[in-house]
């Protein structure tokens, strides 16, 4: 059975480009476009990995990781960000994030930090 990854990213050539790169490999690949919509589908479907952007609409992904955490989900979780060196102390704390991937992003890197995590 293919492992279930949610992409959360508002920018669709990043859904579009991480849908392919991650089907191709094998998984089973869910978009959200916001963090309201990434919340909504969190609480219906369960996930091996969210890959989740930093900065989103109205929810953004540091709101969704407090609440995922509050909440006590046991999901791992790739953060993404322009800003990926600023944001490393704010998160460090977060267990369910196990990486923070600066974007842009390396593809085989980024390919092989998925398949490290659902191994």
């Amino acid at each position: 059975m293919p492992k279930e990854i949610l992409v959360v990213d508002d920018q669709p050539g990043i859904r579009l480009l991480l849908t392919d790169i991650l089907t191709s490999e094998g998984y089973h690949v869910s978009l959200a476009s916001t963090g309201k919509e990434a919340l909504d589908k969190i609480n219906k479907e369960s996930y091996d990995l969210i890959i989740l952007d930093y900065k989103l609409p109205i929810v953004d992904g540091k709101e969704i990781l407090e609440i995922l955490e509050k909440e006590e989900r046991d999901i791992s979780v790739i953060l993404m960000s322009g800003m990926a060196e600023n944001i490393k102390q704010e998160i460090e704390k977060i267990k369910m994030v196990r990486r923070i991937i600066a974007k842009p992003f390396n593809i085989k890197d980024f390919c092989a930090h998925v398949e490290e995590i659902l191994l």
